[in-house]
């Protein structure tokens, strides 16, 4: 790390400061989302005090003061000051993003991280030394069954599939638009969750068939809870790991392949490979490392949460390559979007 580091950095640590207090601006934000901060700024008609927002939200005024000092510091969240007295307004970025009534709102990804990420990161120094996730220490849930924990009940497994549909709301048109994949007529979406990456292909490529398949608890909540009213994606029950994987052009595997050991992902691909119909393909998205691991900051922060989550790690795009390959399909390329996820697709 020193020689990125400037001068000026060694005579006082204001980066390293800043990354320790990282958590601290997480979990400001975190609350505001869990408190209604930003829906509250965003429905009101003129900006607010403290003094009311605490009122509205049944806080204390001296507390939401602080907290929305944070946010005024961190620029997403606006104030002025009218002859002594603070007023609080939204930003464009927290109407568009932290509020729960916004297309493109990250607010359950939010929640998830809150309360599902931070408890299991408070054991990070046990994950590393341990090597295994921390479910068991965190939610009193067997390390190996790691869905089983992801869907310990049904306001859990809300939260996650929230987390997914967020996902891809935001990072969904790039996956999909990585490649040209209008020869795919046919296209299920392994593990699809909520849908949100279904419909974003869907809307992209209007004269294929899209299918989600997904465990069952998770396909009934899915069509409880996520479904639209202009849907053209279908769902289907199964398990991929343990059931047949029906026929298609295409598969997608979006945020899979990292859950798992290589073994259980090499089993899977070559099971895909099997069924996938000739010429057609499978669409990765996952978030890729830099083949000298150097970064990105943000996919190495993604493998350590494997880690106190899951079984699996991020990777550089040669082990996809390498995993594909062996798994009988070829001619694999790779897209980097610039943006929190990428794509790679192989063909048979």
């Amino acid at each position: 790390m020193a020689e990125h580091l400037s001068q000026s950095e060694l005579d006082y640590p204001f980066k390293l400061l800043e990354y320790f207090n990282g958590f601290r601006i997480s979990k400001a934000i975190f609350s505001a989302c869990e408190l209604g901060v930003f829906d509250l700024l965003l429905q009101s008609q003129k900006p607010m005090s403290a003094v009311e927002v605490a009122q509205k939200l049944g806080t204390s005024e001296d507390g939401i003061e602080r907290l929305l000092g944070v946010l005024v510091a961190i620029e997403i969240v606006d104030v002025e000051v009218v002859q002594g007295t603070a007023f609080y307004s939204s930003t464009d970025v927290a109407n568009l993003y932290l509020a729960k009534t916004s297309p493109k709102s990250l607010h359950d990804l939010i929640i998830y991280n809150s309360q599902t990420i931070y408890p299991l990161w408070n054991n990070l120094v046990d994950a590393v030394r341990e090597g295994k996730n921390q479910n068991e220490k965190t939610f009193g849930l067997p390390s190996e069954e790691i869905f089983s924990a992801i869907y310990r009940s049904e306001e859990e497994m809300l939260k996650f599939m929230g987390l997914m549909n967020s996902t891809w709301v935001i990072d969904g048109h790039d996956i999909v638009t990585a490649f040209d994949l209008s020869s795919f007529k046919t296209v299920i979406d392994l593990g699809g969750c909520s849908g949100a990456l279904a419909r974003e292909l869907a809307k992209e490529y209007p004269s294929s068939t899209v299918t989600v398949l997904d465990l069952p608890a998770v396909v009934q909540t899915a069509q409880r809870h996520f479904t639209q009213q202009d849907d053209t994606i279908c769902f289907q029950e199964g398990d991929f790991f343990e059931g047949e994987i029906p026929p298609a052009d295409l598969y997608i595997l979006a945020r899979i392949i990292h859950d798992w050991k290589e073994d259980k992902n090499l089993k899977l691909l070559k099971k895909i490979h099997t069924a996938c119909h000739p010429g057609g393909g499978v669409l990765i998205a996952e978030a890729l490392l830099f083949e000298n691991r150097r970064g990105p900051t943000m996919v190495q922060m993604f493998s350590l949460n494997m880690l106190v989550q899951t079984e699996g790690k991020e990777h550089p795009p040669s082990h996809y390559t390498r995993l594909l390959t062996d798994a009988g399909f070829r001619d694999v390329q790779v897209c980097r979007t610039g943006k929190s996820y990428d794509a790679i697709l192989a063909l048979k």
